[in-house]
């Protein structure tokens, strides 16, 4: 029996306490949640605060479950050869604990954008989508599915409370 393989990451919409949310600016997708793949033998936890750490500067606590995401399309990676499979994502609160805002090798750019104005950032379709699950939050936990075909142009396939 062959295992499948599936890329497994983590993403936060860390919060600082003042009504606003982290941003971090990436080459290709623009402003994007902070967060990334876990590591092998790390949790998601542990590689959430990793990531945020990384792509910001800013020491983050997780908190509660907003969506679990679920990318079925499998996609050339930038060197145009590369297969990258399938994702499954699982988005956290998170609040801002300690650091410093600064830019790494993954971004270009982070900063605080005040609530109400952080879907005014967000280009991406699936990624506008996450940020909208987490801005209505009811309670529940959303599933999104999406695909991303080789133009990367991300298409919401399913999104439902579970």
């Amino acid at each position: 029996m062959r295992f499948p393989t599936h890329i497994v990451s983590a993403g936060g919409f860390v919060e600082d306490g003042n009504g606003n949310l982290l941003l971090v600016k990436v080459k290709d997708e623009g402003w994007v949640i902070p967060g990334g793949i876990t590591e092998v033998g790390e949790n998601l936890i542990d590689g959430l605060i990793r990531e945020i750490r990384e792509e910001s500067g800013i020491d983050a606590e997780v908190g509660h479950l907003v969506n679990v995401v679920s990318n079925t399309g499998i996609h050339k990676w930038y060197d145009g050869v590369t297969d990258v499979p399938t994702k499954v994502g699982f988005d956290f609160v998170c609040r801002a604990v300690g650091g410093q805002l600064a830019a790494s090798d993954e971004t270009s750019e982070c900063r605080w954008v005040p609530r109400d104005q952080v879907l005014d950032y967000i280009a991406v379709p699936y990624l506008r989508t996450r940020y909208e699950s987490y801005l209505n939050y009811s309670g529940f936990v959303n599933y999104i599915e999406y695909t991303t075909p080789a133009h990367m142009e991300c298409i919401v396939k399913l999104q439902r409370t579970i």
